[in-house]
C-alpha cells in the first residue's frame, strides 16, 4: 500500500480530497502559475506553459485546473488565504475589521498584472471558477466574522462583505487603486459599525 493512500488533504471547500503527492503537484502548479503571472501578461499565460514551468505534464495540470481562469482563481484564493487574521481581543473591533479588510484588499495591490489576471479570472464563468469563487467568498466571510468577534451580527457581516466586493470592483475597473479602496473601506467600516478610531 502506498503512503499516498494513507494521508488525504482536503482543502476547505475542495471537490475531492487529494493525497500528499497530488497536493504537492497541485501546489507546484499553483506556484508556477503565480510566478508566471508576475512575469508575463494574462493574455500570454496558458495552462500548458504553467505545466512546463512546474515540470509536470499538461494533462496533469488539467487534472487540477480546467482552464487558465480556473488556475488563476485558485492562485487568488491561495493569496487570500495567506493574508493574516486579525482577532486580537485587546484591539478594538473597528481596528480589527479595518485591518482585516485592508490586508485582503492589498493582497494584489502592488502587482498590476496579477491584479488584472485575478479580476478577470474570478469574474469568468469558466468551468471550476464558480466553485473557487464560492470558496473565496467563504474565506472572506470567515475573516470578517473572525475580526468582528464571536457574536458577529450576520447583517453587519453581510454589509461588510458587500463593501469589500464593491471596493474590489472599483479597484479592478481602475476607478481607484487598491490602496485607495483600502483607505476608503476603513472609513466605511466605521460608518457600518457606528464606531470611530
Amino acid at each position: 500500500m502506498s503512503s499516498d493512500a494513507v494521508v488525504t488533504i482536503t482543502p476547505e471547500g475542495a471537490d475531492s480530497p487529494r493525497n500528499r503527492r497530488q497536493e504537492e503537484t497541485f501546489r507546484k502548479v499553483l506556484q508556477a502559475g503565480l510566478e508566471m503571472l508576475r512575469e508575463t501578461s494574462y493574455a500570454d499565460l496558458t495552462v500548458r506553459a504553467v505545466a512546463a514551468r512546474a515540470k509536470v505534464a499538461p494533462a496533469t495540470a488539467y487534472t487540477y485546473f480546467s482552464s487558465k481562469n480556473h488556475l488563476i482563481a485558485e492562485v487568488y484564493l491561495d493569496l487570500i488565504r495567506q493574508a493574516p487574521f486579525f482577532t486580537d481581543v485587546n484591539d478594538t473591533r473597528l481596528n480589527r475589521v479595518q485591518q482585516a479588510l485592508r490586508s485582503l484588499a492589498l493582497v494584489i495591490a502592488d502587482e498590476p498584472e496579477v491584479a488584472v489576471a485575478c479580476t478577470t479570472a474570478v469574474l469568468s464563468n469558466d468551468a471550476g471558477v464558480p466553485r473557487v469563487r464560492d470558496r473565496i467568498g467563504a474565506e472572506i466571510h470567515k475573516r470578517i466574522k473572525s475580526a468582528l468577534g464571536p457574536d458577529a451580527d450576520p447583517q453587519i457581516v453581510s454589509a461588510l462583505e458587500m463593501t469589500y466586493y464593491g471596493a474590489l470592483v472599483h479597484a479592478g475597473s481602475g476607478t481607484l487603486t487598491y490602496h485607495q479602496v483600502a483607505d476608503r473601506m476603513a472609513y466605511v467600516v466605521g460608518l457600518i459599525l457606528g464606531e470611530e478610531n
